[in-house]
């Protein structure tokens, strides 16, 4: 890997929509060998190897990428939810011509398997029948393996949500320590990193043309391992704490290197320093490209990430959301209940992205923070489909949603300063004067939607992003009036502005105004409805006192949840680094570091859940006993 023989980054993006006539699609991608003899194949180019059940529907990352890589021409199989205790399962389809891709599924494995407790869930929402136990823990990392050991030599492609998540050194809860890049543990030949069909494409066209994956270092998107100093030929590299204004930092063909693995692992300060910066270069107009060392001596190499893909055209979004999924389940698994299908198989995804900024939130880190917009005839074309091809369909639309519900087709006003932003948030600490936040894209597709042959009903699934829909009370009216049934969801996540600046969520005040303009609207339609409040307990920022406030702010309201979220710490987000570091990266380091509060340890994180659920009998020890032991202490 000679710098001098290098390419740069290429400065305009290549179309996901392929050149030539799509061929027939097969009615399933294959999962079995009869099944490929069935279509005349006798190899297969690409395996997509998934820790999910193989439902053919784009709401499942292994169908959306499988019809993709087949409308360019590609003969795609699926080894879905292999056994990994040996090598066996992944010969089943033979080895492929280009590469095996693999990906945990839909779900980080471990957040799919444990609870915040670390406490092993008891069903699996991805598995026929709900069964618990089909995917290893850190599943990437394990299929890599195995792919290599059922085919030594053959490329292994690595992405979906886990791979994401870890594409850096990370702090990993389960094991309470700080890991390598998924790279140096699932020894992959490239990484592709949030929503990668552009790289994809572009990967596997060039692969296939005789290029060899160790020589495709140009992709945005993703994310390899290479030689300690290696960079393209005319790139400088500078530290990542080099001030900004200076003539290197301000440099296009520039890398920054972030404190090593073994840095970030001994000291937190380091940890939190280096997720300021990623975070900081995460927007695909203006981020450079990272790199970090891992391990020392003849030994080490350096993890490199090129700068963020960037976003699908609209057409684009048609195209992927428009491919011919079967839009159910691959036969093999009978008439078994496989339950994340049934929860969206009656749904629409209109958009991707997230420019909230929630500091527990991986969606950003994932899929980016500009938003990606399917247009109204695509989403009216799916529901038609819908009506006319998925089982059990009665005229009821369970959602047009995605990541949040109300930002469909909503972007800055001003290009050139959206792409040299480097905001985390476009509403926090409040929404942004630029923004347009108009929803009324979004109520005409909603009053399309309804008036669509066979459609009865509409609700909106997804959460409502409410310090924007307080800025349209047209569209208030539009989703309450028609949208609701009865309850709908929301996530003020907390009362108090301690917790709530640590989270980059809107103040209190903000829900207020929308719950009066949610009544209003409800009582104006002559329908009963309530607002159901999501709330986190134990997030980075939050004390025991703004716990008890929150308990006395929700007992004024009448509100007594029933489901409540103890914050679990992810990989990658920034809420994770204040709970391993104990410092805020919404802050800069220098000169010195914020330090945060974090609620740690099994008893005070059970504390803060029982200020949620003050209305359970279990609950009222716990709180009862803090309560003695204040008076106790205070009497002292």
């Amino acid at each position: 890997m000679n710098g001098k023989r290098a390419r740069a980054l290429p400065p305009l993006p290549k179309s996901i929509l392929p050149s030539f006539p799509p061929a027939a699609p097969a009615p399933f991608l294959p999962m079995s060998r009869p099944e490929m003899d069935a279509l005349g194949w006798e190899a297969c180019d690409i395996i997509l190897v998934t820790g999910d059940a193989y439902v053919d529907h784009p709401s499942f990352g292994m169908a959306l990428v499988g019809r993709l890589l087949e409308a360019h021409g590609w003969k795609v199989g699926i080894i879905s939810q292999p056994d990994w205790r040996s090598a066996e399962a992944f010969r089943a389809l033979g080895r492929p011509r280009l590469y095996f891709g693999i990906t945990a599924g839909n779900m980080d494995s471990m957040v799919n398997r444990y609870t915040s407790e670390r406490k092993i869930r008891s069903d699996d929402a991805y598995t026929p029948g709900g069964e618990p136990g089909k995917r290893p823990d850190r599943a990437v990392t394990v299929y890599a393996q195995r792919a290599r050991e059922a085919f030594p030599g053959v490329t292994v492609v690595i992405g979906s949500i886990e791979a994401s998540l870890r594409r850096i050194a990370h702090y990993d809860y389960w094991s309470d320590t700080v890991r390598r890049s998924v790279l140096a543990d699932s020894k992959a030949d490239i990484l592709l990193y949030g929503n990668a069909e552009r790289a994809l494409i572009d990967f596997t066209q060039r692969l296939a043309a005789g290029e060899k994956a160790a020589g495709i270092r140009d992709l945005r998107g993703t994310a390899f391992m290479v030689s300690p100093g290696w960079r393209p030929e005319g790139w400088t590299e500078i530290d990542s704490s080099t001030p900004r204004g200076t003539p290197a930092h301000d440099r296009a063909c520039c890398v920054v290197r972030l404190p090593s693995f073994e840095q970030v692992k001994a000291d937190p300060l380091l940890y939190a320093h280096a997720s300021r910066v990623f975070h900081l270069e995460s927007n695909p107009g203006n981020a450079r490209a990272l790199t970090q060392r891992h391990g020392e001596g003849p030994g080490a190499r350096d993890v490199w990430l090129n700068p963020p893909p960037l976003p699908l055209s609209t057409a684009e979004m048609d195209f992927v959301y428009g491919l011919p999924y079967a839009r159910r389940p691959h036969p093999a698994y009978g008439g078994a209940r496989i339950p994340a299908w049934e929860m969206i198989r009656f749904s629409v995804n209109i958009m991707r992205g997230c420019f909230g900024g929630c500091t527990f939130c991986s969606i950003a880190e994932h899929e980016g923070r500009l938003i990606q917009s399917r247009s109204q005839e695509s989403i009216l074309r799916e529901i038609a489909d819908i009506r006319a091809r998925t089982p059990g369909f009665k005229g009821h639309i369970t959602d047009l949603g995605g990541p949040t519900a109300n930002m469909y087709r909503m972007a800055c006003r001003d290009k050139h300063a959206e792409a040299a932003c480097r905001r985390l948030s476009c509403v926090w600490p409040a929404v942004c004067s630029r923004l347009d936040t108009r929803h009324a894209p979004l109520i005409d597709l909603y009053r399309a939607a309804r008036a669509a042959p066979g459609v009865k009903r509409i609700t909106i699934g997804s959460g409502v992003r409410y310090d924007l829909a307080v800025q349209s009370p047209e569209y208030i009216t539009e989703l309450a009036t028609h949208h609701v049934s009865g309850l709908l969801k929301i996530a003020p996540e907390h009362s108090e502005p301690g917790p709530l600046a640590a989270m980059m969520k809107p103040p209190i005040d903000t829900f207020d105004a929308f719950a009066a303009l949610f009544e209003r609207a409800s009582r104006r339609a002559g329908k009963k409805q309530h607002l159901v409040p999501y709330f986190i307990a134990a997030h980075p920022g939050t004390t025991d006192e703004d716990m008890a406030r929150l308990m006395r702010w929700l007992q004024a309201r009448g509100f007594r949840p029933d489901q409540v979220q103890t914050f679990l710490p992810t990989p990658l987000t920034l809420a994770t680094t204040m709970y391993h570091s104990g410092f805020n990266p919404l802050k800069s380091m220098m000169p010195a570091p914020e330090p945060i509060f974090c609620a740690r340890g099994e008893r005070q994180r059970r504390l803060h859940k029982a200020f949620l659920r003050w209305h359970d009998p279990a609950s009222v020890a716990l709180l009862r006993a803090r309560g003695n032991k204040n008076r106790s202490n205070h009497r002292r």
